[in-house]
């Protein structure tokens, strides 16, 4: 093996402990698979198009990829929503409202 080989072999298995990567399996025989490209349709589906990685199989297949459900929403949707309830408040409310928040980070 090269040492551009090792090098590479080395990489790919540094990134792949740091990395949490989508792993596909043929449905035809168990094998797995890889994700040639990614077609978006929307922000919440996706056609993914695979090929077997086992080279008796050969089989190729599209997999549809959808957004199910929430299960910690963002950081960033929470400030918006903060944002939007403290425009709509008169400034004596929203005086309130940030002496309230202060009090309750302190």
């Amino acid at each position: 093996m090269s040492k551009n080989n090792v090098k590479l072999k080395k990489l790919k298995t540094l990134w792949a402990e740091n990395m949490r990567v989508m792993q596909v399996t043929c449905p035809e025989c168990g094998s797995w698979a890889k994700i040639r490209k990614t077609n978006r349709k929307h922000r919440q589906l996706s056609d993914l198009y695979c090929a077997c990685d086992d080279l008796e199989c050969g089989h190729t297949f599209v997999l549809n990829v959808t957004f199910s459900h929430t299960l910690s929403p963002s950081a960033k949707s929470k400030k918006k929503l903060l944002q939007a309830a403290l425009k709509d408040l008169n400034p004596q409310q929203h005086q309130l409202a940030l002496d309230l928040l202060k009090s309750a980070t302190a």
